[in-house]
Order: C-alpha cells, then structure tokens, then sequence
C-alpha cells in the first residue's frame, strides 16, 4: 500500500511542495517528484543528499532578515577561515594560497552598442573580484572589504589612486580569467594588482593597479595601519606588478576655463555603496560624459589614471572639467581618409559621423571631479586619459 511522504517549505509568499511516492516502505527509482503539483520523473530525482542541501538552501532563504552580525553573516555564507575554492564564484585561491583567480562570463547587459564590455564593466570586474579574495581569505569582517581587525578599529578602505590598461576589449559571451593579488605600498597602504586575460586564448585584456589607504568610518579621517591589521593581510602579499610605473604622472589641477564642462551633477541613490558614499566607478560615468559624442564614436579609452582625494556623499552637487592636450594629436590622425575629390566643409560638418572621423583629436585629456562647498569647490578625484582609434 502506498503512502506519501511530503514536506512544505515557506518562503515568503512562496509555497514549494515536493512529495514522493514510496511503496513497502522502500524508495522506487523511478518514483516521481510532485514540485508545485508538477509530476516529474527522472533525471530529477532527490537523492538524500542532494534533498538535505536544496532543504537547507531554501531554509536559509525562506529566513527573514535579520539584523544582528552573526545571523547577517550566515545568511551570506561569510567564510570564518581560508576557503581554497569557491565553486558558485568559479574561483580558487592559487600561488602558494595567496593569488585570487576567477572567471567569469561578459554577459548581454555588459557590453555596449559595439557588442564590447563597457569600461564600467570592466571596472566593476576588479572591484567585485578584489572584494571576493576578501571574502576566500576568511579575514572578511563588517564592511566593504574590512578585515576583522579593521571593523574592530572602526576602519574601512578607500583608494587614493587607480591606473588602468586596456589593451583590448572583451566581447559579450567571452570567458576571461581574473587575477587579482595585493602588496604592500609605504607604512600604511596597501597595493592591489589585476590581470584580465582571455581564458581559451591567454591574450592580456587589462591591466590595472591601485592604491588602498584607511579611514576612519565615523571620523572620515585617513588613519594609520593598526598592527593587526598588518598582521593580518601582510602574509597575503606578493611582490608583483601589473603595470610598471618608473615615474607617477602628476596630473595637473583643472578650473572652470577649462573647454568642456558639466555642472551640477547630482549622486542617485543607486550610485551610493556599502560604506554610504559614491562609489569610485561612478565617478568615471561622470568624467567621461564631459568628452564630446564625436571623439567616443571613433574613439575608445587606453588607460585612466585617477587620483582621489575626497570622498562624494549623496547630497553633494559635483561638477565634471575635461580639458583636451592639444600637442597629443597623434600622426595618424592627419591622414587623409577620403580619397578622390575633397568634400565641401559643409557636407561634412552635416554628417557627424564623417566629421567625427576627418577631426584632428586629441588623444590625451585631463580631468577633474569636484563638488560645490560654500562660494567654492572641494576636488573630488582628478583624472587622466589616454585614448586610441576604434578598429
């Protein structure tokens, strides 16, 4: 005589029901698998084990959330010690244990209308690969990216300064392969490096190094490194270079005669990050919106070197100057590319597209990024960009 064994699991407004039939007190192999009222036989069958870990998965899910830090944490599955792998990641700790290695997949909403990953894309790969080698290393504490001895002090990261590479950029669907690892910078900061590479090909997409300094998160003043925070992230440091930079480039500071300028730029709750202040990536958006239509269609970004000096809360009113180098118009650039008869100059300022590309361009500009403080302004992050021709 048969019989049905069923369990119910709640989460929120969803009710999943998965039942199977057994017959004689013994499981049939083929027995079917009601999900919802569904009947379904094989593949899907649940094992015991398989059972007990979807259980437990919808059981933490199904939890309502809760505030506390332990219960926050075993919501997120924060490891308490180094994981080696991280399978839902495709992750792994390589190197002597020290290395961080990901990789991932451009997916449709991270490219742009050539059907290439945006620079915001790939800007948000390093911050998100930089905060999972956190998470592997078990040192991940309260914040974004603080180690235990960091919340401990009330500390958190901030960068100081960022340089970037792009060599070429990846395609929607492309798999890459993420490096990341950290070194040491001066007394009190911390350097953290990233390779992007091809996974099948190996071809170096992007390079990129950075500068890491700590604030105080109720004084918003920079801080000294503790002790045991430099206990603590001093083993995972690696003596390695993404970009080798002989000499720091200083970039000039920019005014309100510069040629292009865009005022009174207001944060949106969506651009604000776990520590409540703008987060760095955004700041590039608004840099980059100050550069003519023109020069982005047949023109794409190099390097950026970004330099920040004061943190952007939700309430500022920010302020993007780009001034183009005028002596970085490369040879390329006075070529010709009509051939035969030459067009009139109104034929050709009438076609955007046309005039973008006859335009000698500049291929460097400077930036900068401030916000409204009284009867003046406060800088936020200066910028500098190099950009190359479109293929």
């Amino acid at each position: 005589m048969a019989h049905t064994l069923s369990s119910s699991i709640y989460c929120s407004r969803v009710l999943i029901r998965c039942s199977s039939s057994e017959r004689g007190g013994q499981h049939r192999s083929n027995a079917a698998v009601r999900v919802n009222g569904a009947a379904h036989r094989t593949p899907l069958q649940v094992g015991s084990a398989l059972e007990t870990s979807i259980n437990r998965s919808l059981a933490e899910l199904s939890a309502p959330l809760l505030t506390t830090d332990g219960q926050e944490r075993s919501r997120q599955n924060i490891p308490t010690e180094k994981q080696v792998e991280d399978p839902f990641r495709q992750a792994q700790i390589v190197e002597g244990g020290v290395r961080y290695q990901q990789t991932v997949v451009v997916r449709s909403y991270e490219v742009g209308p050539d059907k290439t990953a945006t620079l915001e894309t790939l800007l948000n790969l390093l911050q998100e690969t930089a905060l999972n080698h956190v998470w592997m290393s078990g040192l991940l504490g309260d914040g974004f990216g603080a180690t235990h001895g960091m919340t401990k002090n009330n500390l958190i990261w901030v960068v100081s300064r960022m340089h970037v590479q792009v060599e070429h950029y990846p395609i929607w669907g492309e798999v890459l392969e993420i490096d990341t690892w950290v070194g040491s910078s001066g007394k009190n900061g911390m350097r953290r490096d990233w390779l992007i590479r091809g996974r099948v090909s190996g071809n170096v997409f992007v390079r990129a190094t950075s500068t890491w300094v700590m604030m105080n998160k109720n004084t918003r003043r920079l801080s000294k490194m503790p002790d045991e925070v430099r206990a603590e992230i001093s083993p995972w440091f690696i003596d390695r270079h993404a970009i080798q930079e002989e000499a720091t480039e200083k970039i000039i500071k920019l005014d309100s005669n510069a040629k292009h300028v865009d005022s009174n730029l207001k944060p949106k709750r969506s651009d604000l990050d776990m520590n409540q202040h703008v987060n760095n990536v955004k700041y590039v958006r608004w840099m980059l919106e100050t550069i003519p239509d023109q020069f982005l269609h047949h023109h794409q970004l190099r390097s950026i070197i970004l330099e920040y000096r004061k943190e952007c809360g939700s309430s500022d009113v920010v302020q993007s100057i780009c001034q183009p180098d005028e002596g970085s118009v490369s040879p390329g650039e006075n070529v010709n590319m009509v051939r035969g008869p030459s067009l009139l100059p109104e034929i050709i300022n009438g076609h955007h597209s046309l005039a973008g590309a006859l335009h000698q361009w500049p291929t460097k500009y400077t930036h900068l990024l401030q916000l409204k403080a009284g009867d003046g302004y406060e800088e936020i992050v200066r910028g500098r960009t190099t950009w190359k021709k479109k293929l």
